[in-house]
């Protein structure tokens, strides 16, 4: 073993014991959840992500082709493929970021790990909107400051460097419930920078010479546990202020580095909002929103020629449709991310192309035949306890005969790998309306307008999910205090947008407090869909109590048939 350098031989061993050690740890990983529900997701979701590359590198090697440039494509592509959740999202971008830099390299030497590491971090950094403290970025970039600290010191010994590359992101985790209150208040630690830990500790271990299982079944990355579901993350959606949507890409000439790019990013504020810059290699995808595109333009073209532009006026009215929507027959929950193909979809081949297409993901015969109804052109099955990955939400872009289509992810934890796949859709203009639940989606396809553009209704529909409150009723996995509630193992909880709204040892009682919190001035319509656990007979009794306390409003009752949560129900 050399103690200088790392080849590509021993960079995939490392890899490959990293998730190995990940994947055994997942459970475990997955019952760090905040929230204690019964469908922890975090560690299944980084499994699935890096077990997804783990495949491809375990392929590569079988080949023989081991080389530095085949890897690190294998790890980056396989991983941003695979990319389920916030969690494994983030963790691709770390993995992306990493690959960048060593790629060119024929061996790695520790100021080449401090340079990738901290590429890594910016990476997935960049790729969230709102970075939050106290989570896997913070570990990350703990490691990252270590290893530039370690490897300006002068250390050369690799063995020495990673050791202590892993003891000081170890303290930096048990730090993170000091940076987010809602950990402290749970007893727990960040489960996604526990699961980071996990990789590096199996790298480690590999490097050491360990003796460790590396083998890795060809469908690795195929199944996804059942019940998974959120983090807790949050993204706010901007206001409206600009008239124009502006996109275009730079084909570089000139240098674009990161200096660069904020000094650009900064101007674009200057002039507008909703702002989109990724570099990748020779070109720049660019999207804002300002009352003047020519001034983007300009300075744009200071640093290439562009190509793709596209300006659409966003300051039109529109109007409302109403559908009713009609219920389902109960059936059993399925245990894995599927897809479920509705006759706009079907048969593409034939059929011309037309204008725009729906993309939903949705739990539940009741939901999905909800959405079918509403015009979704395909359904990705998933959401609380399926997370769909980023090749998941390609396959589905790739079936939907249109040249925009929406994606309607339903869940927070699912936004990102979404964004994923727009990025990387090709010869379609992808549009991913940031719903974060189910009444989310239902309410943004209402609120399309044939007659309007794809970015018109864009705004349109990201204007009106503002306005839904959503619910949702489920029950305790285990002890805890959130929100200043205690909880009993047992109990259900009313979640809302923000945190929990109720709990008890009655569902009722739970769901008629939650409803009471959810209703705040101007609510008109109570929207009720219960889940495969519930009988209708006692969905009806809560519809007509419901509809007895708020008398002025509309209460709508339909067969969700979703698992694990007993009622949704959502205000607008």
């Amino acid at each position: 073993m050399d103690s200088k350098k790392i080849d590509a031989r021993m960079l995939a061993k490392m890899f490959l014991a990293g998730a190995k050690n990940l994947e055994s740890k997942k459970e475990w990983i997955n019952e760090l959840n905040v929230f204690p529900v019964p469908d922890g997701d975090t560690g299944t979701n980084m499994t699935l992500t890096i077990m997804s590359a783990a495949k491809e590198v375990a392929a590569l090697d079988r080949t023989g082709n081991m080389d530095m440039p085949s890897l690190c494509k294998a790890i980056s592509s396989g991983s941003l493929r695979g990319a389920r959740g916030n969690s494994g999202v983030i963790l691709s971008q770390l993995f992306r970021g990493f690959t960048k830099i060593v790629k060119t390299a024929d061996e790695i030497t520790i100021p080449l790990l401090a340079d990738a590491f901290e590429k890594a971090v910016e990476t997935a950094y960049k790729a969230v909107m709102k970075p939050k403290e106290g989570t896997i970025l913070t570990v990350a970039k703990g490691g990252a400051d270590k290893a530039r600290e370690l490897a300006e010191a002068g250390v050369e010994d690799l063995a020495e460097f990673m050791d202590s590359i892993i003891r000081h992101a170890d303290e930096v985790l048990l730090k993170t419930p000091d940076m987010l209150p809602v950990l402290k208040q749970a007893g727990v630690v960040d489960s996604g920078g526990q699961g980071l830990m996990q990789v590096l500790k199996g790298a480690y271990d590999a490097f050491l010479g360990k003796e460790i299982d590396l083998t890795i079944p060809e469908n690795a990355a195929s199944h996804v546990k059942k019940f998974t579901a959120d983090n807790i993350n949050a993204q706010a959606d901007a206001d409206i202020k600009f008239g124009y949507c502006t996109e275009f890409i730079i084909m570089l000439n000139k240098v674009f580095n990161i200096k660069t790019e904020m000094d650009f990013k900064e101007y674009l504020e200057s002039i507008g909002d909703s702002i989109v810059v990724v570099a990748d290699d020779d070109v720049v995808k660019v999207h804002v929103h300002t009352n003047d595109p020519g001034l983007a333009i300009q300075r744009a073209l200071k640093y290439g020629a562009l190509s793709n532009m596209k300006i659409d006026n966003m300051r039109l009215e529109h109007q409302e449709k109403l559908f009713k929507m009609s219920g389902g027959q109960a059936a059993e929950a399925k245990t894995d991310t599927t897809e479920v193909e509705t006759p706009a979809a079907a048969g593409t081949d034939s059929e011309p192309r037309k204008d725009i297409g729906f993309i939903a993901v949705s739990a539940g015969d009741g939901l999905n035949n909800i959405f079918k109804t509403l015009g979704v052109d395909y359904i990705i099955e998933g959401g609380q306890t399926m997370n769909p990955s980023t090749e998941d939400m390609l396959n589905a872009i790739d079936k939907v005969n249109a040249d925009n289509i929406f994606i309607l992810p339903n869940n927070k934890n699912i936004i990102l790998a979404a964004n994923q796949a727009q990025a990387l859709a090709e010869d379609k203009n992808v549009y991913v309306i940031p719903t974060k639940t189910v009444p989310q989606g239902i309410t943004a396809v209402i609120n399309y307008v044939p007659d309007m553009s794809a970015e018109e209704n864009k705004e349109a529909m990201m204007a009106e999910i503002r306005n839904v409150n959503t619910g949702q009723v489920t029950y305790a996995v285990r002890d805890t205090t959130i929100d200043d509630k205690e909880i009993k193992q047992g109990d259900f909880m009313g979640i809302g947008d923000k945190g929990i709204l109720s709990v008890g040892s009655s569902i009722a009682d739970v769901v008629s407090e939650m409803i009471d919190e959810m209703m705040t001035d101007g609510k008109e319509l109570i929207s009720i869909y219960y889940g495969a656990d519930i009988s209708e007979d006692d969905a009806k009794i809560l519809q007509a109590e419901v509809e007895k306390k708020y008398n002025g409003c509309d209460v709508e009752l339909q067969y969700g048939g979703q698992p694990i949560y007993y009622y949704i129900v959502s205000a607008e």
